[in-house]
């Protein structure tokens, strides 16, 4: 009766790669009383996510994820949608990111300027606390570092119900007066005090200081009958401020990780990193010439996607490839599956940032690689989110070493984000300017 629910729920990226490897890239299967259908094919995803968008919503996850986010940007649908990015995009147009760029370096340096050479500390703690400060500081004007700890434990709550939200129950479920959702109760009325907080305090001031706040406050609904309200506002603060934050860190996590298994990796990034820097601060004018560093994020993303599976759900009959998906039907498009096709990407297993050289990259198809998604729900932010990975890695890098803890077990955790389960404890080691030359040849594994 449950059908393939047992197995996804012990370890989902085992369960969808597998999919791949015995039975190929469109499979039904059932989950419960559910249909769906696994689709690890670009050809699937250009059908489903581009061309065909309009017969699909978002699936049963993240619809149950307005629970905490309301209707913003990621769970809202049809015209709200449509309007609610159209307010937003100009604050992630490209030139108004460029200034966001000296602010990115600055936070990063703050947070170095607290470590210690030899202490060991969990680097993914570190990362979220500091992409919640740049989206703090870049998108709301506002400093988060108070409410940090506040947000990080809220979170990790409501990060914790994912597997009740499989349940086939889970809307029942959740109404009652379970330990669980009063744990969440708490956690959501926990953030919904910061982000109101931050809402009250623009409001009284009046300023307009040109971020994603003062857009979000100053919109006109588009009928002229006033502002946006307080919850409506609520609702994009929160999508932003917690999916944003939450994505770029783990990215910035996996990618320390992965750097800190393969030396010749790391030593071709200090190679580059003191040619075109020369140990000063980057700034987005030297974004275009890190381009080894761009290519382990791309490399790191492709491993370790935040975002590690897109589901939509159909909402009219509809035909894909042939098949017809009926009305209800749960499509399920991985990105963690996808980016370990050994077709598209030989060796899948292996961290190897050569991959993205343009020749490489001109011999895939274009939704071989997805870490933002694709199509008219592609990821906002996703301009600021490579603009911070590739600003933050050489200003801390360029002073630090980290390497994995010797009793840090590396596991990745399938919740609504791709997390590693244990953390990510790393030591710190101080770097000197005696460098060498780094080797050509470069790759490391990656845990499964």
């Amino acid at each position: 009766m449950l059908g393939f629910l047992p197995e996804f729920r012990r370890d989902p990226l085992a369960f969808l790669t597998s999919l791949y490897q015995r039975w190929g890239d469109f499979v039904r299967y059932r989950m419960g009383m559910q249909d769906v259908y696994f689709m690890a094919h670009p050809d699937l995803v250009r059908q489903v996510l581009v061309e065909q968008a309009h017969c699909f919503h978002k699936s049963r996850i993240l619809q149950r994820a307005r629970l905490l986010l309301g209707d913003g940007l990621l769970t809202s649908e049809g015209e709200l949608h449509k309007r609610q990015r159209r307010m937003l995009q100009p604050a992630f147009h490209r030139d108004r990111i460029a200034a966001y760029g000296s602010t990115m370096v600055e936070l990063a340096d703050e947070l170095q300027a607290g470590w210690r050479d030899g202490q060991v500390l969990d680097v993914a703690r570190e990362m979220m606390r500091l992409a919640l400060l740049i989206a703090g500081r870049t998108l709301f004007s506002a400093d988060v570092a108070p409410y940090a700890a506040r947000i990080s434990q809220s979170l990790d709550t409501l990060l914790g119900m994912f597997d009740l939200m499989l349940m086939p129950f889970a809307d029942f479920l959740l109404q009652l007066p379970l330990p669980s959702t009063r744990r969440f109760e708490e956690a959501r009325r926990e953030l919904d005090t910061v982000v109101y907080h931050l809402i009250a305090e623009r409001r009284a001031s009046g300023q307009d200081k040109g971020d994603l706040l003062s857009m979000l406050l100053l919109a006109q609904e588009e009928d002229g009958q006033g502002r946006m309200s307080d919850r409506q506002v609520r609702d994009e603060v929160m999508t932003i401020l917690i999916a944003g934050h939450e994505t770029t860190a783990n990215a910035l996590t996996w990618t320390w990780y992965l750097i800190s298994q393969a030396p010749e990796v790391e030593e071709r990034l200090h190679q580059e990193w003191r040619h075109v820097l020369g140990g000063r601060r980057p700034s987005m004018d030297d974004l275009p010439r890190l381009s080894w560093t761009e290519m382990v994020v791309a490399e790191s993303l492709r491993l370790y996607p935040p975002a590690w599976g897109i589901g939509r759900k159909a909402i009219r009959e509809t035909t894909i490839s042939g098949a017809v998906i009926p009305a209800g039907a749960i499509c399920v498009l991985p990105p963690y599956a996808i980016h370990r096709r050994p077709d598209y990407y030989p060796d899948p297993e292996r961290f190897l940032p050569e991959r993205w050289t343009a020749e490489a990259r001109a011999e895939r198809p274009r939704y071989a690689f997805l870490p933002f998604g694709a199509g008219p729900r592609m990821c906002i932010g996703e301009r600021f989110a490579w603009m911070e990975l590739l600003l933050v890695l050489p200003t801390i890098g360029q002073n630090w070493r980290l390497t994995l803890a010797p009793d840090q077990t590396v596991v990745p955790q399938a919740r609504i984000t791709l997390r590693p389960r244990y953390g990510m404890r790393m030591r710190l080691e101080r770097r000197d300017d005696t460098v060498a030359d780094a080797p050509r040849s470069v790759g490391a594994s990656a845990p499964k």
